[in-house]
């Protein structure tokens, strides 16, 4: 399977969630398993070498492509959560979105000093989640310098900002200006 095929299988859905966006169904990719498994296998081959003590995916779209590629690379998951969903005691990280504020949280015993960590999402957009799930992960001093997506949206500029950031992006498939 191939990149394009993974792309091919994205649906795309206009004016959603407002007029004027067109919105990246990831959804459509875990309903086809040659996709699905497709991803994993090109996000697997594309750190493959590379060193990692974990992998930390973000809510909710994150876990479901950052936990089998855990489990493939044979180390542990954390999970990067919304407010008041963890039961141990967290780490914050507050962020802007287009309209407002979102905060992030992670446990503070999820990370140790020094341990390197792949941060995986469906989607790339403006950059605002990775860079505080790694400015969390940096907080308790992990290494964050790789991230990997999905889907990336170049136009929206969050190439830049994770670049400024140190961390190096991959994305499966594109889709710039579309």
């Amino acid at each position: 399977m191939t990149a394009e095929y993974i792309k091919s299988v994205i649906k795309t859905v206009p004016d959603y969630p407002k007029p004027g966006i067109m919105f990246r169904d990831v959804t459509s990719v875990l309903e086809d398993h040659k996709a699905f498994t497709a991803c994993i296998t090109l996000l697997l081959e594309k750190f493959q070498g590379m060193q990692f003590d974990k992998v930390a995916g973000t809510e909710a779209r994150g876990f479901l492509f950052g936990a089998p590629l855990a489990l493939e690379m044979g180390v542990g998951f954390v999970p990067v959560r919304k407010p008041n969903k963890l039961p141990r005691e967290v780490v914050s990280e507050s962020y802007e979105l287009e309209y407002g504020m979102d905060t992030l949280e992670i446990h503070k015993d999820a990370i140790k000093e020094g341990e390197r960590v792949l941060l995986i999402d469906d989607l790339l957009a403006t950059g605002g989640t990775i860079g505080a799930s790694a400015k969390l992960i940096r907080s308790l001093g992990g290494i964050v310098e790789h991230a990997g997506f999905v889907i990336g949206l170049p136009d929206l500029g969050g190439y830049e900002k994770l670049a400024a950031l140190n961390i190096e992006c991959y994305s499966i498939c594109d889709f710039d200006g579309e």
